[in-house]
C-alpha cells in the first residue's frame, strides 16, 4: 500500500523529511478496524514527533491522526462496526499513523462519520474536537460555576484547529460568554463567524485588553498554543479561584501568582486514553458520535479551510511547513491517493 514516512527526525525543507514509500496491508485483529483512508488532516503534533522523534530502528515512521474513510475489514473483536461502515477518528501515537491508504485503529476511539460531511470535512475535525471537549467539560469543568466570572470564558488562539471548534462546541452547548484571541483581519473575521462575542489581539497584552472589555475577570481561560508567552497576563487576568486549561508544554514557570489566586491548571492531551488504554476510552467513540449528531443537526460546522491535494508527501511536506509558521486557520486536509 501506499504510505508516507521518515526514518529521521529532520527540518521539512529536506525533501527527504517526509518521503513516499510502499509498505505491506496490515490486517485486522482484535477490537482492531481496517479503514481505508479517504481524507486526513495535519496537525501541530504530526510537525513535532517528525521534527524530534525518530521511529524505531530500521523503519519506517509513518505520520497522521486525523482520518476519514470506509471500513475494509475488521478484527473479532470488533462490535461497534461493520465493512463499509464510514468513519472518522484521531488514532494513538503509540501505532502507525494515517498518512497511508489503509490504517488499523481501535474501535473504542471511532465514531460514524457525520453522514452531512463529506470525507474532507469530516477528516478536520476529530483531533481537535476531541482536545477541545475534554478540555472544555472534563478538564475546566465548564458547566460546574466558578466562584466569579462563570460565565465568561477567554480562549488563546481561536483561530486555530482546537480554538476554531472549541467555539462552536461553547455557541451549542452552553450560554457562556466567549472571548477570543486572533491577530490577523481575516483570523478575526473567523472566530466571530464561529460565534466569539468578543475578540482580543493575542499579539498584545492581554490582561489589559479584557480590562477593556468591561466584562470583568473570566473564570475560564482556555490557551491552544504558545501559552509559555502568556502566563503572566494569564495570571493577572484570571478570576480567583478560576480554572485554565492548557494544551501544550510549559517550561517551569512562576507558579505563585497562580497559586495567590487559587487557579487549578489542567493539562489536556487527547491522545492518553489510546495511550494508557485507560477504562473510560471509548468515550472518544461516543464523544465523536454526539459531535456528529451536532454536525448533522448544524450546530457545528466542519473547521476545514483548505484541500491541499491528494495524500502525498510532498503535498504534506508543503502543509507541515505551513503549519510550523504557527498562522494557521482552522484545518487544512489532503484527500485521495
Amino acid at each position: 500500500m501506499k504510505a508516507i514516512g521518515y526514518q529521521t527526525p529532520s527540518s521539512i525543507d529536506l525533501e527527504t523529511s517526509l518521503v513516499d514509500i510502499t509498505l505491506d496491508k496490515p490486517s485486522a485483529t482484535g477490537k482492531d478496524l481496517l479503514v481505508k483512508i479517504h481524507a486526513v488532516s495535519v496537525n501541530p503534533a504530526d510537525t513535532k514527533i517528525r521534527a524530534m522523534v525518530p521511529p524505531p530502528a530500521d523503519s519506517w515512521g509513518v505520520l497522521g491522526f486525523d482520518a476519514s474513510g470506509v471500513v475494509e475489514a475488521v478484527g473479532p473483536d470488533v462490535s461497534h462496526f461493520s465493512v463499509g461502515e464510514e468513519v472518522y477518528y484521531s488514532g494513538s501515537v503509540a501505532r502507525p499513523g494515517t498518512n497511508s491508504e489503509f490504517h488499523l485503529v481501535d474501535e473504542r476511539i471511532v465514531g460514524n462519520k457525520p453522514s452531512s460531511l463529506t470525507h474532507p470535512e469530516a477528516a478536520a475535525l476529530p483531533l481537535t474536537t476531541l482536545t477541545a471537549w475534554e478540555a472544555l467539560f472534563d478538564r475546566l469543568d465548564v458547566n460546574r460555576p466558578t466562584v466569579q466570572g462563570s460565565k465568561l470564558i477567554l480562549i488563546i488562539g481561536g483561530a486555530g484547529g482546537v480554538g476554531s471548534i472549541a467555539i462552536q462546541l461553547l455557541r451549542a452547548m452552553t450560554d457562556m460568554t466567549i472571548i477570543a484571541t486572533a491577530s490577523r483581519p481575516e483570523t478575526e473575521a473567523w472566530v466571530r463567524e464561529l460565534g466569539a462575542h468578543y475578540v482580543i489581539n493575542h499579539r498584545q497584552p492581554l490582561a489589559p485588553q479584557i480590562e477593556a472589555l468591561g466584562l470583568g475577570a473570566p473564570g475560564f481561560v482556555f490557551s491552544t498554543n504558545q501559552t509559555h508567552k502568556h502566563l503572566p497576563d494569564i495570571a493577572e487576568l484570571i478570576a480567583p479561584q478560576g480554572r485554565f486549561s492548557v494544551t501544550d508544554e510549559l517550561e517551569p514557570f512562576e507558579s505563585r501568582p497562580f497559586v495567590m489566586k487559587a487557579v487549578s491548571i489542567h493539562f489536556e492531551l487527547m491522545f492518553t486514553r489510546a495511550l494508557f488504554e485507560t477504562a473510560d476510552m471509548d468515550e472518544q467513540g461516543k464523544l465523536l458520535n454526539q459531535v456528529a449528531a451536532l454536525v448533522d443537526a448544524g450546530k457545528i460546522r466542519t473547521t476545514l479551510t483548505e484541500i491541499a491535494g491528494k495524500i502525498n508527501a510532498q503535498n504534506l511536506r508543503k502543509v507541515h511547513a505551513r503549519i510550523e509558521t504557527g498562522q494557521a486557520r482552522g484545518k487544512t486536509v489532503l484527500a485521495g491517493f
